[in-house]
C-alpha cells in the first residue's frame, strides 16, 4: 500500500496530492485565537465534511464546486482506513483565487465593532441606527486577502480585491472579483434563506473560488461549516447583543475566563462543543451522521 503524506497541513486540515486529484482531510482539531488545541473534538472534522458535501450538493445549479467524492472506496487504500472514513474528500485541483470571499447577512463579530466607530464596514457605509446582531437590508461582500498561517488576513474593498487578482491575473482582475462577487452572494442568499427554514441564521461566512484548467471560476475549500460561518439558532434570536452560536463559543468562551489553560480543554467543553456541530448538521440535513 502506498504511503501519502500531506503536502499542505492546516490548523484542521491536511492535503493529499493524488496525482490529477487532491485529498483533502478534515481533522479533529480544533483552533481557536489563531492557536491549535492540545484537544482533539471527536467527529469534527466528519460533520465538517459532509456538512460541505450537503451545500455542495445543494447549490450545484449555480456554479461548479470542486468536490468529486466523499466516499473513501473511490480513493486510494491508503485512504481507506478508518481514520479517513467520513471526513475525507477528493476534490479537482484548482488554481485558488488569492481572496477570501467573506459575506455578512447580519451585524456581528468585527463588522459590528468597525460600524460603532464608523458607521463603515469594509468601506461599505451602513444605514444609522443599527443594533448588535441587526439583518442587514442586503447582505454586503467585504472580502480580505489570505494571510499566510500565524498571520491575521487583512480586509480590503472590493476595488483593491481587482487590483490583488489583476496583479495575479493581468487582463482578468475585473472579471474575476466582480464573479467573486457576485457568485458569494448568490450563495449566500440561497442557503441562509434555506438555512432559515431549518431553524438556523447564517449570520456570516466565507467562501473560497479557484480556477479549473479552462479559466472557469469553481467553488473550492469548504461550505458554510461552523468553521467558516457563523451560525446562529432563529429559536431565541434577539438583536441588541451578541448571539450563541453553533461552533467554537463554548471554547472561546471558556478560554478568555481561563488565561492560564495553556489551550488544554476540560472534555465537558469539548462535549458540548461536539453537541453543537452535530445539532447544526443535523437541523440543516435533517439526518443522523
Amino acid at each position: 500500500m502506498t504511503e501519502f503524506k500531506p503536502i499542505k497541513e492546516g490548523k484542521v486540515r491536511e492535503i493529499y496530492d493524488n496525482g490529477d486529484s487532491l485529498i483533502m482531510v478534515a481533522t479533529d482539531r480544533i483552533s481557536a485565537f489563531d492557536v491549535i488545541l492540545k484537544n482533539k473534538v471527536t467527529k469534527k472534522g466528519t460533520v465538517l465534511t459532509q456538512m460541505s458535501k450537503f451545500w455542495f450538493d445543494y447549490t450545484r445549479d449555480l456554479l461548479p464546486n470542486h468536490m468529486l467524492s466523499v466516499d473513501v472506496k473511490d480513493m486510494p487504500e491508503f485512504f481507506q482506513q478508518p481514520q479517513f472514513d467520513g471526513n475525507s474528500m477528493m476534490c479537482r485541483k484548482l488554481t485558488m483565487l488569492p481572496i477570501e470571499c467573506i459575506v455578512r447577512g447580519y451585524i456581528t463579530g468585527s463588522g459590528w465593532a468597525s460600524y460603532q466607530k464608523t458607521g463603515v464596514v469594509c468601506g461599505i457605509q451602513l444605514p444609522e441606527g443599527l443594533k448588535e446582531s441587526d439583518k442587514l437590508p442586503e447582505p454586503i461582500y467585504t472580502p480580505s486577502t489570505k494571510a499566510e498561517i500565524g498571520d491575521h488576513d487583512e480586509n480590503i474593498s472590493y476595488e483593491k480585491s481587482i487590483e490583488v487578482l489583476e496583479k495575479q491575473f493581468p487582463g482578468h482582475g475585473e472579471e474575476y472579483a466582480t464573479k467573486l462577487r457576485d457568485y458569494t452572494i448568490a450563495l449566500y442568499k440561497k442557503c441562509a434563506e434555506y438555512a432559515l427554514s431549518r431553524g438556523i441564521i447564517i449570520a456570516d461566512t466565507k467562501f473560497e473560488f479557484g480556477l479549473d484548467e479552462n479559466g472557469n471560476v469553481v467553488l473550492g475549500d469548504e461550505m458554510l461549516t461552523p468553521d467558516s460561518s457563523r451560525f446562529w439558532p432563529l429559536e431565541g434570536y434577539e438583536p441588541g447583543h451578541s448571539q450563541p452560536s453553533f461552533d467554537k463559543q463554548f471554547v472561546r468562551d471558556w478560554l478568555k475566563a481561563n488565561p492560564d489553560s495553556n489551550y488544554d480543554l476540560p472534555q465537558d467543553v469539548i462535549d458540548k462543543t461536539i453537541a453543537k456541530y452535530l445539532e447544526a448538521y443535523e437541523l440543516l440535513t435533517g439526518k443522523q451522521l
